[in-house]
């Protein structure tokens, strides 16, 4: 199961050149913050920064490989006005690695850990802040537990991880629910339990006037988007559980559709993808991913305020510091307490 779900998601990784885009550069030396390990389930504890200040409290979560570090001088900035924390999720940095199972790297399941810890530290209705794959932590949240947060906060983060577009589509969530549905409609203990009155005409329809026609189209993007573009390396050597945890949280996304509280969604539009050395692909990318994807949340959480930012880079918190910085504090101020 592991090997084709890895095998899946190198597959898929035009589709997650954000999430891959770059790597955070090393934070300045500064005054350390506290440090505690939170326990969320058993065996497992997950790093927590506690970085002082007034105010508030505001929760910030890196994007994938990244820890609560990462955002040690951009952390400076906040703490004048808000009592900042930060989590290091399971897998990374100094917080604990579960076996690496599929059910221990889902969205929800992450997003369970952020709540565990705000409720170990007594934050009452935090506000959110999370960068790149951390919106899939943000969206699982707002969408099951709107009650329990302020606000949340999208820096570069809404991918189809944080909020699915039906008519855009997503290969790797169309891929998962499509085999899903085949599982279902060619399951021999299902046709057992029903004593052979299984009744398959509704997932038939569902498959071909639905399903299959949109990932069809997901194949054809797929397609493009690779053209001049060298296949993956090879996989060598055997996969320690922390080495599985980026591939199992590929593998945990899923459909969020309903966002039902205040949103803040800082995205780079058009986007510096430098690192994508094709001019056609790099506009191919910044139009069917990008663009089409800010406009797709924007129409899809009408409690979004979308900020578009124009050749940002993915790490837009140290790319445009002051300009992230001015919209989170202007958001806030607007919050009820």
């Amino acid at each position: 199961m592991l090997l084709l779900i890895s095998a899946l998601v190198v597959f898929a990784l035009p589709f997650a050149a954000p999430v891959f885009a770059q790597n955070p550069t090393p934070p300045s030396p500064a005054r350390s913050p506290a440090v505690q390990f939170v326990p969320v389930e058993k065996d497992i504890k997950l790093e927590v920064l506690d970085r002082g200040g007034t105010g508030r409290p505001l929760v910030l979560l890196a994007g994938l490989g990244g820890t609560a570090h990462v955002f040690d001088k951009f952390a400076r900035k906040l703490t004048s006005r808000y009592h900042l924390f930060g989590i290091t999720r399971r897998g990374f940095g100094a917080s604990s690695t579960p076996p690496p199972v599929p059910a221990s790297y889902t969205a929800d399941r992450l997003g369970d850990d952020v709540l565990a810890v705000c409720a170990y530290l007594r934050l009452q209705r935090p506000i959110l802040v999370g960068h790149s794959i951390a919106g899939e932590e943000l969206s699982s949240l707002g969408s099951r537990h709107p009650e329990k947060i302020a606000g949340l906060v999208y820096l570069d983060a809404t991918s189809a991880y944080a909020f699915y577009d039906p008519s855009q589509g997503d290969f790797l969530l169309d891929l998962y629910e499509l085999q899903d549905k085949l599982r279902d409609l060619g399951s021999r203990d299902r046709v057992a339990n029903s004593g052979g009155a299984l009744d398959r005409r509704p997932v038939v329809s569902e498959l071909r006037l639905t399903l299959l026609p949109r990932f069809e189209k997901d194949l054809e993007v797929w397609q493009n988007d690779v053209q001049g573009v060298p296949p993956p390396p090879p996989i060598h050597g055997s996969k320690t559980a922390r080495d599985w945890a980026p591939v199992l949280i590929f593998a945990g996304e899923r459909k969020f559709t309903q966002i039902p509280v205040p949103v803040l969604a800082i995205i780079a539009v058009p986007h510096d993808f430098s690192f994508v050395r094709d001019p056609e692909l790099r506009a191919a990318w910044d139009r069917q991913r990008m663009s089409a994807q800010a406009n797709a949340f924007e129409r899809g959480v009408p409690t979004a305020h979308v900020v578009r930012l124009a050749h940002a880079n993915h790490l837009i918190y140290q790319s445009n510091e002051a300009d992230v910085l001015r919209e989170i504090n202007m958001f806030v101020t607007k919050l009820p307490e």
